[in-house]
């Protein structure tokens, strides 16, 4: 497939889960996208397993339309995005206008956070189950669930399933200015 002048914004923090940031990044760049790496202010953040990852770009200094895409990594990384509300006004704002959002593993709590989960069927990591249901979601144990605009998975072992369904939702999008 090919993504050329689709745009994707993955977001990072701190103790990110190591394959799913750069395997997604990897994945969306090798289909031709353009992927704008965006924290919560710092320029540099370190993984679980202390790889680092540097920011393009701060959420306070992006903007949703700018995106066809947000991704959310897993890891401890979103326990510490959720309490950015930059980051979480973004997400919130991609669901609003329709755009892909996709998290997986522990990216389910941007999603609780952001509150868009309401009547939304969603998968994530087992521990988080609760707080998905919690939010309003139905849970299924699947490598990915795509309700609409919003794509999720459980685990590292997911990636592949859940980067074909993003490149797919991808490619059914319709840019902002080429609706107009």
């Amino acid at each position: 497939m090919d993504m050329k002048g689709k745009r994707a914004a993955v977001l990072v923090e701190n103790l990110y889960q190591d394959l799913e940031v750069w395997y997604p990044i990897l994945r969306m760049r090798e289909a031709g996208a353009e992927v704008t790496i965006v924290g919560t202010g710092a320029r540099t953040y370190s993984s679980k397993h202390g790889y680092e990852v540097r920011a393009d770009r701060s959420a306070e200094q992006v903007d949703a339309a700018e995106f066809d895409a947000v991704i959310i990594p897993g890891g401890y990384a979103p326990d510490r995005m959720r309490l950015h509300k930059p980051m979480v006004d973004l997400v919130r704002e991609m669901s609003r206008r329709g755009k892909v959002v996709a998290a997986i593993c522990h990216g389910g709590w941007m999603l609780v956070s952001a509150d868009i989960l309401r009547g939304k069927k969603v998968t994530g990591y087992i521990a988080i189950r609760d707080d998905l249901v919690n939010a309003g979601a139905t849970y299924q144990d699947s490598e990915v669930v795509r309700d609409g605009n919003l794509i999720t998975s459980r685990k590292p072992e997911d990636l592949p399933a859940f980067c074909r369904t993003i490149l797919q939702a991808l490619s059914e999008v319709k840019r902002e200015a080429d609706a107009r």
